[in-house]
């Protein structure tokens, strides 16, 4: 057993797992940040807005999957502009911090709608879309991402380069901007967390690439790497059964590296 998952319950890293109408996956989220040894609590965002919750009190935050308020507008456009309208400075001063705040696909594009990725020059602009998949249709299926920065929150279970597979599910995971230059600058800044890759990790293109990113990213942080919006769902392989294939022989799914990576950062803070 992990050392992490017998810690007193008072000791274990707080995650807040915001929900609000039309939000998924916060169940498997729930359970992998369990297991890998922290305390997660679901939060409504009307908690947020009526002073109920305070996010200052946890030591990451969570946004997940799902089709928030309908994907009314654009996708996730309507979660995020009530996060804005009631939590946006204390949003700031949490990433500020340099507490973890975490988007998994419909909670990726929460985070580029809010401005708080790639964040280039700390304007909070919304500068990069998640725009509908080249194919024109709901891509559901095991892809291959591969480490590309030196995110020192992912570095110690990722950085080899080895493509690791994990399932997506969105309609609307096109990573664009509205100049080249941007994407350049995300990339030369080293904030193109993952890329998407074929199995054998020497190239991509579509199906591998199941959305048509740009540079085929699959996830994007911050400048300061605390702030990660990821389209594909690592809560859903959290152990090796629920993996495809070969890949049902490695030791850990992709998902318990990846939420093992995400406490002991937070433990090492």
């Amino acid at each position: 057993m992990d050392s992490k998952s017998i810690l007193p319950e008072s000791d274990k890293p707080r995650v807040a797992i915001l929900r609000m109408e039309g939000t998924n996956n916060e169940d498997e989220a729930f359970h992998s940040f369990r297991r890998s040894g922290a305390e997660p609590e679901y939060v409504h965002i009307n908690e947020i807005s009526r002073g109920h919750i305070d996010l200052e009190d946890f030591s990451a935050i969570f946004i997940p999957g799902g089709f928030s308020a309908g994907d009314y507008v654009r996708a996730g456009a309507i979660f995020a502009a009530r996060l804005r309208f009631s939590v946006m400075d204390k949003l700031v001063r949490f990433i500020s911090s340099e507490k973890p705040v975490i988007g998994i696909c419909n909670g990726f594009q929460v985070l580029a709608e809010l401005g708080l990725i790639p964040d280039i020059g700390g304007r909070q602009d919304r500068v990069v879309t998640l725009a509908p998949n080249i194919s024109s249709r709901f891509e559901c299926r095991y892809v291959y991402i591969r480490m590309t920065s030196r995110n020192k929150m992912f570095s110690a279970r990722f950085s080899n380069g080895k493509p690791r597979q994990v399932p997506v599910a969105h309609a609307e995971g096109r990573v664009l901007a509205s100049d080249m230059k941007i994407i350049d600058a995300i990339d030369e800044n080293g904030q193109i967390l993952f890329r998407y890759s074929n199995p054998d990790g020497t190239g991509c293109g579509y199906p591998w690439n199941p959305n048509g990113s740009v540079k085929d990213i699959a996830a994007i942080t911050n400048p300061a790497g605390n702030v990660i919006g990821l389209m594909p769902h690592p809560e859903r392989v959290y152990y090796n059964f629920q993996m495809m294939g070969n890949e049902k022989n490695d030791p850990n799914g992709t998902g318990k590296d990846f939420f093992d990576s995400v406490v002991d950062f937070i433990l090492r803070k």
